[in-house]
């Protein structure tokens, strides 16, 4: 069975609830997931994670840039296969696989352009 689900785009907000008023008012979308400045909206099978990101945000570009998340059915088992490979990265480019308080297990890697790649996996609810 494949492992990689989806990729789900993240986006960085500068108003998260005038975004998420945009996007269930005008477009239809329904709100999954609402903690703190992180939301996860769907529709029709598409998802969409969205941020606040306002200035000083670590996630802005020029730093850790975080836009790509693969949505996963086993991260430990991504992380597995991939381990040899992500040893021969510098140190601190890899970060997981680790529970997250937003419900998500996740493997993160540093790519060389600054761009951070997300492998998530929902977690059951506790």
């Amino acid at each position: 069975m494949p492992n990689i689900i989806q990729v789900t785009p993240f986006m960085l907000v500068p108003d998260l609830e005038a975004a998420l008023t945009f996007m269930v008012g005008s477009l239809g979308f329904r709100v999954e997931v609402r903690m703190g400045d992180y939301a996860y909206v769907s529709r029709e099978g598409a998802g969409l994670r969205m941020m606040e990101a306002g200035p000083g945000n670590p996630f802005q570009p020029g730093t850790r840039r975080f836009a790509y998340y693969f949505d996963c059915r086993d991260v430990d088992a991504l992380y597995a296969e991939l381990k040899p490979r992500l040893d021969a990265l510098p140190a601190g480019d890899v970060h997981g696989p680790a529970d997250k308080p937003y419900g998500q297990r996740e493997l993160l890697v540093l790519a060389p352009d600054g761009n951070l790649i997300a492998f998530g996996q929902a977690r059951a609810p506790a």
